[in-house]
């Protein structure tokens, strides 16, 4: 595995530390900008929003610069991010801070996907990913947990004073660390970006990536009330659990990206099949907790884990370069706010199972959604096995 694929993953490290830092330092942010803590918590809708929305145009942005310089050109705009957030007087200035670092962080992801799929082989590429989008994971298992014992123990301006030294940090290591390449073939035109996104096939690839991550997401953004309320553990068990889940993303990630380059679609359907079970258990064991500890850990080791697969798939239906990865991580951005969103109106209607259910439901619908590929693997296998009998060498009796 080259160097450059860890340099890529600490840079995707630093960028999701940063989208979640918000979440762990609420109260603290809310004092000391004189906001509520709702008003806090728009600062992540704007971060996602902003990803989601902001990144691909940032992207067209850069094209025309080589991978390279795209990186730290957008590392560059992250670290301006960070600083005006560790500066901001106001919430206003926060909220501009906030959206810019999601833009930046959204491009960072689909030129640093696209640079690692050109640097590595097609046969360990699903491998690759999977090391790249650790970062993703471990940001999630550490970041978060890091940088809120940095804000309580200094203040939270100083978490986002530590999430700009780690993109210096980064940035640095992308500079020694990733080799200079030009551009993947046909890369760094707009009209050759844009010509792609006329593939059915590329559209069908990122609605089931958004119904994977929006039926994980439903359950993901409310396991502190399941489990304090329904579920019966106290406050102080909860984070324990939530690094136990980040774990079980990390193991499946590793799983999922060794078969990600041979297995794509059936990677894909048998981990939506076990979240959904896994969904469905959680929802009616939810009061007991052994079972409800199961189902989360599996929840974790089948749902955000199928990035690898996502990424080949879409890859495979269009190509590696960066505005296709962009767009790619806004659906999943799409995924995450659809999830989260659907989830709360449940709980609002039906009660605290409620998002686990519904995230059952968006699992099985993602399924569906792979059943135009299956058909076509079905019907390519015949014609493999008469071509393969027809080049077969005959032999003389």
């Amino acid at each position: 595995m080259p160097r450059a694929v860890y340099v890529l993953a600490l840079g995707i490290f630093a960028m999701v530390t940063s989208e979640f830092v918000v979440a762990g330092l609420m109260p603290q942010m809310a004092g000391g900008l004189g906001v509520t803590v709702p008003q806090i918590g728009y600062l992540i809708t704007a971060f996602a929003m902003a990803m989601a929305f902001g990144g691909p145009f940032l992207t067209v942005a850069v094209l025309r610069l080589r991978p390279k310089p795209a990186l730290m050109a957008l590392f560059l705009i992250f670290l301006v991010g960070n600083v005006l957030a560790a500066t901001a007087t106001g919430y206003a200035l926060m909220l501009v801070a906030r959206v810019v670092t999601g833009v930046a962080s959204q491009a960072f992801f689909g030129v640093a996907i696209s640079l690692c799929a050109q640097l590595t082989r097609p046969e360990v590429r699903g491998r690759a990913m999977a090391v790249v989008l650790n970062g993703l994971m471990l940001g999630t298992l550490l970041g978060l947990p890091l940088s809120t014992l940095i804000g309580a123990a200094f203040g939270w301006r100083a978490a986002f004073w530590a999430i700009a030294a780690l993109t210096v940090v980064a940035a640095l290591c992308t500079a020694a660390g990733v080799p200079a390449v030009g551009h993947a073939d046909g890369g760094g035109s707009l009209r050759e970006e844009m010509q792609v996104f006329r593939n059915r096939r590329l559209w069908l690839a990122l609605t089931t990536s958004t119904f994977i991550i929006g039926a994980t997401f439903c359950a993901f953004s409310y396991f502190n009330p399941i489990l304090t309320e329904v579920t019966g553990f106290g406050t102080g068990a909860v984070p324990v659990l939530l690094i136990a889940y980040g774990a079980a993303t990390v193991a499946g990630n590793h799983v999922v990206g060794r078969l990600a380059d041979r297995y794509a679609v059936p990677v894909l359907l048998c981990g939506l099949l076990l979240n959904a079970l896994f969904l469905t258990g959680f929802a009616l064991l939810a009061h007991l907790k052994a079972p409800a500890v199961v189902c989360m850990m599996g929840i974790g080791l089948v749902g955000v884990t199928m990035n690898p697969a996502m990424a080949t798939r879409v890859q495979r239906a269009a190509n590696a370069r960066p505005l296709v990865n962009t767009v790619h991580a806004s659906f999943i951005t799409f995924g995450v706010v659809i999830g989260s969103w659907a989830g709360g109106v449940a709980i609002g209607a039906f009660g605290l199972r409620a998002p686990l259910w519904l995230g059952a439901v968006l699992a099985a619908a993602g399924a569906l959604t792979l059943v135009p590929d299956l058909a076509r693997r079905t019907r390519r296998a015949p014609a493999d096995v008469t071509i393969r009998a027809r080049n077969r060498p005959r032999s003389h009796v």
